[in-house]
């Protein structure tokens, strides 16, 4: 499996970023081919200053190893040598009328002293991270999670979609990273579903992911904005930065693991700010946006 699902992202981050460079027209992606001592490696893509995309990268990765105690409890096994593998994305726009998007889908395996395979599930989702609230993009971009959900079992996409925006919450600051979408872990085999089915599910997911996402970038890409918007994009881009640093487990995992700093902090974004007691004016799009943050809303029941 680990093989059929590594070729899998191999491909799929080809597709990603041929039209991710598409779309923006200016920039391309720098490819940086990286090793890792205690075992495997990766191939990670960045594009910079782009007409569309300040800054974004396409990663994916094969690492195995001994696993350090913390993560050990963290993912409450006892077993020590892993293997793992995935894709992650994050893409930050230049327009403050597009917005951050980010996916993961991953591949782990855990084995015992004598080398023997004891346990391997599969992990993922995508989310929306928005500047600036277009309810039709949030109904488009879950429309697309749903219905890739609903091919492969009915209560997917409501079991998911919630699992994400318990995941995605800034705990500290009491909101939401963005507007949700999908997160899942744990996909192991059950008596219901084969670990095949996961495959199944897992690259329905990646493959519907540039359906969910190009349309909004296209429609939202050469709209105007001010100075004021955009530093209103760089003040919720810190929002971003404190959950990653603070609450995401992959973040963790990497850094846990003596992962590649480069490609793990490529979600960081370039330009960000933090002001002291910030607040939105009263009745403004950017306070609408603080508000549908601050309670997971059901974006199809519109």
């Amino acid at each position: 499996m680990k093989k059929q699902f590594y070729t899998y992202i191999q491909n799929l981050q080809d597709t990603i970023t041929s039209k991710l460079e598409e779309l923006d027209g200016g920039a391309t992606f720098v490819e940086d081919l990286w090793k890792r001592p205690e075992g495997g490696g990766g191939r990670t893509r960045v594009i910079s200053e782009g007409n569309v995309f300040e800054k974004g990268g396409v990663n994916i990765s094969e690492v195995e190893g001994e696993l350090p105690q913390v993560l050990r409890d963290n993912l409450e096994v006892k077993e020590g040598h892993f293997f793992a593998c995935g894709l992650s994305l994050v893409l930050h726009p230049k327009n403050p009328m597009v917005p951050t998007v980010h996916a993961n889908w991953r591949y782990f395996e855990m084995y015992d002293e004598h080398g023997e395979l004891v346990t391997q599930w599969f992990g993922g989702g995508q989310d929306l991270t928005p500047y600036y609230l277009f309810d039709e993009d949030a109904v488009h971009f879950h429309t697309i999670c749903r219905n890739a959900c609903d091919k492969h079992g009915a209560d997917f996409y409501s079991m998911y979609k919630k699992r994400c925006d318990t995941y995605f919450w800034n705990a500290h600051r009491n909101e939401a990273r963005g507007i949700g979408g999908l997160f899942f872990d744990y996909l192991k085999e059950t008596e219901e579903f084969s670990l095949q089915d996961r495959y199944d599910f897992v690259i329905e997911i990646g493959n519907s992911f540039l359906e969910s996402y190009l349309p909004i970038v296209a429609k939202r890409k050469e709209l105007s904005f001010t100075d004021t918007q955009r530093e209103w994009q760089e003040v919720r881009r810190g929002r971003y930065v404190e959950f990653n640093l603070v609450h995401d487990k992959g973040t963790l995992f990497g850094l846990k693991t003596n992962g590649r700093i480069e490609s793990i902090l490529m979600s960081l974004p370039p330009k960000v700010q933090w002001h002291y007691c910030h607040e939105p004016a009263e009745d403004s799009e950017e306070a609408r946006l603080v508000s549908v943050l601050k309670e997971p809303k059901n974006w199809l029941s519109f």
